[in-house]
């Protein structure tokens, strides 16, 4: 191997700068871990200041097992419920989509309001079933199966056709700042009302 190819090498191994994260949610904080132990280290305190027997071994073990189980947890919830929005991407959990693949925000309560162009042609019978915020039924972003618990969805409709659901606790903030990425990269910031609500 000569030098210019080690250097070619060590260049492609060269991580890209960091981009400006816009929007972070962790998906769980690892301190919630400690619960266990200090859960535990308080009964031991009331143990001896009841001047009964201490139970070292047995609240030692089960504060290191619940502190065990609690950063499978945490480590899990990291992998696969955080949230990042950089100027080039949205990272929800281990799936990332690039800004550029998103058209638009949907509203947050439908597509928008029904006028007379978009009834034109329809029988009032079937004005029932319609459904406005159709994107709540689309993929949910990430590998898991649906918007994880306590968290909100956010309609998108994406350039290659179809919604799918991005999702965060501060669904708002999101929301926001996704709209604003969108709009700095040139995207449709949200729902464009003459545009037609097919996905």
């Amino acid at each position: 191997m000569t030098e210019r190819d080690a250097d070619e090498v060590r260049d492609e191994r060269v991580e890209p700068a960091e981009e400006t994260v816009l929007f972070y949610e962790p998906g769980a904080c690892w301190w919630t871990v400690s619960y266990g132990p200090i859960a535990c280290a308080l009964i031991l305190v009331a143990e001896m200041a009841a001047g009964a027997t201490p139970h070292w071994f047995a609240l030692t073990f089960c504060g290191a097992l619940i502190a065990a189980f609690a950063s499978v947890q945490v480590l899990a919830a990291r992998t696969h419920v955080s949230v990042r929005l950089t100027p080039s991407a949205l990272h929800q959990g281990a799936e990332t989509v690039p800004l550029s693949a998103i058209r638009e925000v949907l509203p947050e309560d439908g597509v928008g309001p029904l006028d007379a162009a978009s009834l034109q042609g329809v029988s009032w019978d079937d004005a029932d079933s319609w459904t406005d915020d159709e994107w709540k039924s689309a993929r949910a972003l990430g590998e898991l199966s649906g918007v994880p618990r306590r968290r909100t969805g956010i309609g998108l409709r994406l350039r290659e056709g179809g919604l799918a659901q991005a999702w965060a606790k501060d669904h708002r903030g999101l929301r926001a700042a996704l709209t604003e990425a969108l709009a700095a990269r040139g995207g449709s910031a949200g729902a464009n009302p003459a545009e037609g609500s097919g996905g």
